[in-house]
């Protein structure tokens, strides 16, 4: 892994990084600095959060850029147990989920064509929730129930609980990477991938106090120490030690308790990732990311300035709203990217 960069590494344009970077594995910077700002790659566009408010840009058929702005209460504002270690992980990701899915909904109603009268027909309510249903059951099963229930099948055979949860854990992960794997080979996500991207160097920027254009986010890795990508990683590694305590129960509460211990890994995942994001520039820190880093080489693709003028539109719709830099003195609330 590259070691750190100065405040004056060169772009390609020859004008000095703003403010310290560090190189990630691809050769490019990621600002020192952390802020609370993350997002998510949507269908031919960007959703971006801040802490009080989120914004989603998407390019629609006919080239332009459509944007939907959104508040953000967070429970955690207004709840102090919200706020406290672990609890704070699991609250924040079923906020982002919410917002997300909503993000999702928004930006696939913006490629839907018109009717003869001009009016644009939208995704209904119901099928959208039904898809909610259905990517949740499914993580849960192919990451938690699929593992827990192939290791059972030869628990006799292994022994020991300690080869049960070591088995389990290599197994949940190798399903994890071989998922990742087999959706960065569909054509059809490949430009969710470089929005992906766009999203990452977008954040970059900013972090990094340079200005929000297409040209200087370019700069920037596509690879970020908060994505999503790594967060997950770290949750199929978590996982390992949080069910390793419970031994060899009955079948059924093996697999009751992989549905029930997700939150408490989610928590967990979280004040790692936070962690992890806010001393990025420790070298044995950056050793320990370099696994989710390569990750998300799966799950993010170089993208043009078209894509990354969606991402800074998004991105703005945010800080014309709020100062996230400002609001995080007092909210203390941090975003996976």
């Amino acid at each position: 892994m590259s070691g750190e960069g100065a405040s004056n590494a060169r772009g390609s344009d020859g004008a000095g990084l703003m403010l310290s970077s560090t190189d990630m594995p691809d050769g490019k910077p990621v600002a020192s600095r952390d802020i609370p700002v993350g997002g998510q790659a949507v269908l031919e566009g960007v959703m971006m959060r801040g802490i009080s408010t989120w914004a989603v840009a998407v390019r629609n058929p006919e080239g332009g850029i459509e944007t939907t702005v959104e508040p953000l209460v967070s429970w955690a504002q207004n709840h102090r147990v919200f706020r406290w270690p672990v609890i704070r992980g699991v609250v924040a990701l079923v906020e982002s989920l919410k917002v997300g899915f909503r993000a999702l909904a928004i930006a696939a109603n913006a490629q839907m064509e018109e009717d003869d009268e001009g009016v644009r027909e939208e995704i209904g309510s119901f099928t959208w929730g039904l898809t909610i249903a259905f990517s949740v059951v499914l993580a849960v099963v192919l990451f938690f129930l699929i593992p827990v229930g192939a290791t059972s099948l030869i628990k006799d055979a292994l022994g020991s609980a300690f080869l049960f949860w070591l088995v389990e854990g290599i197994l949940r992960t190798a399903i994890f990477i071989g998922y990742l794997w087999a959706i960065s080979r569909l054509r059809d996500l490949r430009r969710v991938f470089e929005y992906h991207g766009a999203e990452h160097k977008t954040i970059s920027c900013y972090e990094a106090g340079d200005e929000l254009t297409p040209a200087r986010a370019e700069l920037y890795s596509r690879l970020h120490p908060r994505c999503g990508t790594s967060f997950l990683l770290v949750v199929m590694v978590v996982a390992i030690f949080v069910f390793a305590p419970l031994g060899l129960p009955e079948w059924y509460w093996l697999l009751l308790s992989r549905i029930l211990g997700i939150p408490l890994i989610a928590g967990i995942s979280y004040e790692v990732i936070k962690w992890a994001g806010k001393h990025r520039r420790k070298t044995w820190v950056r050793a320990l990311m370099w696994p989710g880093l390569m990750l998300q080489n799966l799950t993010t693709r170089e993208p043009d300035r078209d894509q990354l003028e969606v991402a800074i539109r998004s991105l703005q719709e945010v800080l014309a709203v709020e100062d996230p830099i400002a609001e995080s003195k007092t909210e203390n609330i941090e975003v996976v990217a």
